[in-house]
């Protein structure tokens, strides 16, 4: 009996943009589809959807990325997708929180939001993902035991006004992710990085500013479907060229 890869997705929206789109990628290549999200509602629609499609795909809701519903949804992740018929493949970390204020108008709640959805939250789904690939056999293709992969953002590399506490969560997601690509590819495990540099078309993006010039202009926005099919291609790298760091931005993104 063969043994199906799994994917695990965290943080998918409405399920219109990076983490939906991974998760069909993924499932189109024949993995199991493992769905962490918040909004439960959201989140049961886009399983439904999936399945319709034919894919094997669950959906985990949990109240917040705290380290506790982190670890209960890994918990109820392995138990559905069980030893020795599944094993976890890859890991995506679409998460966050952002908070784009002038410094003097943030809050302490708007701090530990932005701990917990950048910080908190990636050391822990990290931390669940990282102990099932060590325990993994090596795949024949790749030469890797499991991919973790992490959405950043532009402000992963720079701050900007009002971006203060959105930026110094992604730099710390980012050196997050940096640190475990060193530690953990010596265990033959990929860590890879994506820095998503300008605003994606989704519904979401649409409704809310659809009548903006890069909203009418394909060469000016960043297609989900095109930022899934990179990270497909960062699962799929043998280990002798392996990518840490990704940055996606469409044709005309003023960079």
């Amino acid at each position: 009996m063969s043994v199906k890869p799994v994917i695990v997705v965290a943080g998918l929206g409405v399920g219109g943009g990076t983490g939906g789109a991974t998760a069909r990628a993924f499932a189109k290549e024949g993995y199991s589809v493992a769905l962490i999200a918040r909004n439960a509602d959201s989140l049961k629609a886009f399983e439904k959807e999936l399945k319709e499609t034919g894919a094997d795909v669950v959906s985990f809701p949990i109240a917040s990325y705290a380290a506790s519903d982190v670890l209960s949804a890994f918990t109820k992740i392995r138990a559905h997708f069980a030893k020795p018929s599944y094993v976890i493949r890859a890991a995506v970390y679409n998460a966050g929180y952002g908070v784009w204020k002038p410094f003097l108008q943030i809050t302490p709640e708007d701090v530990k939001a932005t701990s917990e959805g950048n910080l908190e939250g990636p050391f822990a789904f990290s931390r669940e993902a990282l102990l099932d690939f060590t325990e993994n056999p090596i795949d024949s293709s790749s030469g890797a035991k499991g991919v973790l992969i992490f959405t950043g953002a532009t402000a992963s590399l720079r701050g900007n006004v009002t971006t203060s506490a959105f930026a110094a969560g992604k730099h710390a997601l980012r050196g997050l992710s940096q640190s475990l690509a060193k530690e953990f590819g010596k265990q033959n495990i990929h860590v890879a990085h994506a820095i998503i540099d300008g605003v994606i078309f989704t519904p979401r993006t649409n409704e809310k500013f659809g009548n903006a010039e890069w909203a009418k202009n394909e060469d000016a926005r960043l297609n989900a479907d095109s930022i899934a099919a990179a990270y497909l291609y960062l699962a799929k790298q043998d280990r002798s060229s392996w990518t840490w760091e990704l940055d996606l931005r469409p044709a005309h993104e003023k960079w």
